[in-house]
């Protein structure tokens, strides 16, 4: 799960650099601020620690009508033992007033290829459209409140729009890629320092490596987001709104000259390893303080070191003290038969409904949810043989990418996104409403960063086709519900939450 979340999380923002931030002036005064914007292009070393994974760019072409800004970013992403490479790009077309007209997203990775669009009409509607694989496109009409700004623009737009100041805070309406959605996004100054960054690069022939030189002062200011705004990163941003560095989940993006950033990782990426220090998987797992062994019916603990606020915390959440239980026979006992009617469950229904990448009415989800229901009406007992056929027939194996119910069925492999995914649109094909969940699970004396189903029984059931479980155990620490766009904020926990066991089944009170 957390290569597909790196993934998102880089690509969310309309790229790479950072996701829905910074800076937020009135929209009326973005056309003053568009006749300061002057071509460039920045380059970014992807670092983990002291090794260099990835190299990015970012680059704005100004035309007479348009303003044209251009990123790309590539990396080795280690995750399960190996190096996954990743590429992400956008396109994206500004009007010379910083309106967006239209932007375009590739993703290449393990899994199928995955491509978006959309273009604005008027300030109005947003026309979007998704494709994977060979899939042919899925298009929404979005309806839009007034202009907004892609996420990256934002700091462009407001440095040039007045100079920062520490402790000034902005609001701005920008569209969140992950939903489609635009909200107004706050953020504040915090700090200001300066950096030393290298200016060119000449070759070293000793070391057969490039190294910068040319060395120059350029002011930052630190920009962070409310607190009441979960997974907003941070970054720190210079005088022409251009990202100096960043960093989230253990990677930094350092601004470097080019041959510095592209030349050296090319010529080290071959040569890189996976030792278990630098494999996010494991550098992202929470260290239990209790081992626990068996089926785990009810689970207590204590979670610290983040504001839980806007989390879907599943289970009984007293002050910091989470309590779980496994989902008892009477929950998953339910007198109606599927498809459920409407009448009482109208607000459930968006959980039978197709989605971009969970293509329950595709025809080949809907033979095999068919066949695997068979003359079968009773939602616990199809529910559960789906739940048997994902975790038999789709090898768990990890992978990085956007997982896609149909292009799992076709592969027959994956990870927890992809037996989730296709889970979830199987048991929407046959009318069992059904939806993601993610959070942490216990494996092995870690809580590693997990996806797993949910399915509308009597009450919301946790079930995990990855582990085979039919419910879930008590295990499974829920704290998003919905795909990975919403799974990007688990961003806030990695490396802050703490989790200390209290007790276990019986010691459950």
């Amino acid at each position: 799960m957390v290569g597909g979340v790196i993934i998102v999380a880089w690509v969310a923002g309309l790229a790479l650099l950072v996701r829905r931030e910074y800076f937020r002036p009135q929209v009326e005064r973005l056309a003053e601020a568009a006749m300061k914007v002057a071509p460039a292009s920045v380059y970014y070393g992807v670092m983990q620690g002291n090794a260099q994974v990835g190299f990015a760019s970012s680059t704005i072409d100004t035309m007479r009508q348009t303003i044209n800004v251009t990123e790309y970013l590539v990396a080795d992403l280690p995750v399960g033992g190996k190096n996954r490479r990743a590429t992400a790009r956008t396109f994206v077309t500004l009007s010379r007033a910083l309106r967006v007209k239209s932007f375009e997203i590739s993703i290449n990775t393990e899994s199928s290829p995955l491509h978006a669009g959309g273009r604005i009409d008027g300030d109005s509607v947003l026309v979007f459209a998704l494709t994977t694989g060979s899939e042919k496109p899925d298009s929404q009409r979005i309806a839009l409140s007034g202009p907004v700004l892609l996420p990256t623009l934002v700091p462009l737009a407001v440095i040039l729009t007045e100079p920062p100041k520490v402790g000034k805070r902005y609001v701005m309406p920008v569209l969140d890629p992950t939903n489609m959605n635009a909200k107004d996004i706050a953020l504040n100054v915090r700090s200001e320092t300066t950096f030393v960054l290298n200016d060119s690069a000449v070759f070293d022939t000793t070391s057969r490596l490039w190294r910068g030189i040319q060395p120059a002062r350029i002011r930052a200011w630190r920009i962070e987001a409310s607190e009441n705004v979960p997974g907003v990163l941070s970054a720190w941003v210079d005088d022409q709104g251009r990202i100096v560095e960043t960093t989230q989940l253990g990677f930094t993006l350092k601004r470097l000259p080019y041959e510095v950033a592209f030349e050296n990782w090319k010529k080290r990426s071959s040569e890189a390893y996976v030792s278990e220090d630098r494999d996010v998987l494991e550098t992202t797992a929470i260290a239990a303080n209790k081992r626990m062994a068996g089926n785990i019916d009810a689970l207590q603990v204590r979670l610290s070191g983040v504001d839980l606020a806007g989390f879907d915390i599943g289970g009984q959440l007293s002050g910091d003290t989470l309590t779980i239980r496994r989902a008892p026979d009477s929950s998953m006992v339910i007198g109606e038969k599927i498809p459920y009617p409407r009448r009482d469950r109208e607000s459930k229904f968006v959980n039978v409904m197709p989605e971009p990448l969970i293509q329950s009415r595709d025809s080949a989800i809907l033979q095999l949810a068919r066949r695997l229901r068979g003359n079968d009406r009773d939602a616990r007992i199809v529910a559960e043989r789906i739940n048997r056929w994902v975790h038999d027939s789709i090898a768990d194996r990890i992978t990085v990418g956007v997982p896609n119910a149909l292009e799992v069925l076709k592969k027959r492999v994956g990870d927890c996104n992809e037996h989730t995914q296709l889970f979830v649109a199987l048991a929407r094909a046959v009318g069992i409403p059904a939806r993601i969940a993610a959070g942490l699970a216990y494996v092995d004396g870690k809580f590693y960063y997990h996806a797993w189903p949910e399915v509308l029984l009597k009450d919301w059931v946790a079930v995990d086709p990855t582990f085979g479980q039919f419910p879930a155990d008590a295990a499974h620490l829920r704290f998003t519900l919905g795909g990975l766009g919403r799974q990007t904020e688990l961003l806030r926990l990695m490396g802050n939450l703490q989790i200390d066991v209290l007790a276990t089944n019986r010691g459950v009170k």
